[in-house]
């Protein structure tokens, strides 16, 4: 009640505080697509329609990345600017607006700040927010910095590529792979770069420590050699972002070893390359280095599982997040065990958190199916692109199977509105179920239910 209370007086006495995230990002999408529908952010000097103008503002503010026309080919440096600006809007805005809500409503993440002493003491001031956002800031930009300069080297040494050229591909880059926004700027993504140890690995790496989320990263850099001190929230994070990659890459390497069209035409290091690249783009990111479209059709549902899975909370990535994922996988685990309570690592989990994963999980999967049904009555298509394509557009891992300029403007507006609400969501919906949490002055009579 106490941080209740301290958010509600902290946002100026809001009733959902989190309205501002919906309204902020709008707001971000439609400058964004007035200054792409202007003839100057075009290769021809030409007005871009509103749908297409709308779609890429969406695509690159809730970091999906999912495009209907070729970027380097549609659009000018001054439009691609304007891409890169709103990515790293939405990045930003993700990672600072998801860590105050994560430092406000969770009892222990690891962070020193002064906002969560004023939040626990009911005297918020912006003083706190300022350092957090700082934090946040300073962290983006420096790993951003990092993948660009590696980019840069490789483009001048290994591509040929002059300085300010090589540049500016590599910030362009930085910024795309530390917010999982998968915008590049060549036609076939990074197929090219398949055997690229340099440039995928590097890809690979900004993606997973941007996905990650500051909380956990923060944490990480000040007790990494003592793992018995994380919390929760780290713990769950960090171990569950291993296990998907692991198994992910096994899966793809083992399902995909033979397929002429994707690793089959790859030597053996080439493949595992291959498949970890696969494995860690599914997380949300929309890099490809492979053709989607040729994956086995057993591969685009594990995709599918990975995507809507997503990355870390408060972290870049899209999906219900892995720490959604890893609490209903502890309640299964207590419920199996007939355990009253759910513990992980000596800490028991407030049943308000359980209620929060099973309310994020349910209606996300509820959307997935309500729009994937949507879609298919408004294409020709089969039901694996078409359920790859909705999830890709809601977990904002903007990876496609071919199908996004066949679909029809009414398929496009219900895909907009899968990266809006895919994008700020699962933290709305989370952060408005904990700040609206309050105390029940009385208990009604238990009746036991029939379940299963």
């Amino acid at each position: 009640m106490k941080r209740v209370r301290a958010a509600s007086a902290l946002f100026g006495g809001y009733q959902h505080p989190t309205q501002m995230i919906a309204v902020g990002f709008g707001i971000a999408i439609l400058l964004g697509a007035l200054l792409l529908s202007l003839p100057a952010a075009t290769a021809a000097g030409q007005t871009t329609d509103w749908m297409t103008a709308v779609w890429t503002a969406t695509a690159a503010v809730s970091l999906t990345g999912l495009t209907i026309v070729d970027t380097p080919v549609h659009w000018s440096a001054f439009g691609e600017v304007i891409i890169i600006g709103l990515v790293q809007i939405g990045g930003l805005g993700i990672m600072t607006l998801a860590t105050v809500f994560t430092v406000l409503v969770s009892g222990r993440l690891g962070l020193r700040a002064r906002l969560f002493a004023q939040a626990e003491t009911k005297t918020p001031t912006m003083a706190g927010m300022r350092s957090v956002v700082r934090k946040v800031v300073v962290y983006s930009l420096v790993c951003e910095a990092v993948a660009a300069a590696v980019f840069t080297v490789r483009f001048m040494t290994g591509y040929g590529e002059g300085f300010g050229r090589a540049l500016y591909l590599g910030v362009f880059h930085g910024v795309s792979a530390f917010n999982n926004a998968g915008f590049t700027l060549w036609s076939d993504s990074l197929v090219r770069f398949a055997g690229d140890p340099w440039i995928c690995l590097t890809v690979a790496a900004a993606v997973i420590v941007g996905g990650l989320g500051f909380p956990v990263v923060f944490e990480l850099l000040r007790s990494w050699r003592h793992p018995g001190r994380w919390s929760v929230l780290t713990t769950i994070t960090v171990f569950a972002t291993l296990v998907l990659l692991v198994l992910g890459t096994l899966v793809y390497l083992a399902t995909e070893w033979h397929n002429p069209g994707t690793l089959g035409g790859l030597d053996d290091s080439g493949k595992l390359l291959g498949a970890f690249f696969l494995s860690a783009m599914a997380r949300t990111a929309g890099f490809n280095s492979v053709d989607i479209g040729d994956l086995y059709p057993s591969s685009w549902l594990l995709s599918d599982v990975l995507m809507f899975i997503g990355g870390g909370s408060a972290g870049t990535a899209g999906g219900i997040k892995v720490t959604t994922l890893g609490l209903l996988l502890f309640v299964i685990w207590a419920e199996l065990r007939g355990e009253p309570k759910v513990n992980v690592r000596h800490r028991q989990v407030p049943e308000t958190a359980q209620r929060q994963a099973v309310v994020v999980t349910a209606m996300s999967g509820a959307l997935v199916v309500f729009s994937t049904y949507v879609l298919l009555v408004l294409t020709p298509h089969s039901l694996d692109r078409v359920l790859f394509e909705v999830t890709a557009a809601f977990s904002t891992a903007g990876l496609t199977t071919g199908i996004t300029n066949e679909i029809p403007p009414a398929g496009h507006v219900l895909l907009i509105v899968l990266m809006f609400v895919g994008r700020i969501g699962p933290l709305t919906i989370g952060s408005a179920l904990a700040l609206k949490e309050r105390a029940r002055r009385y208990e009604l009579p238990e009746e036991r239910m029939i379940v299963g």
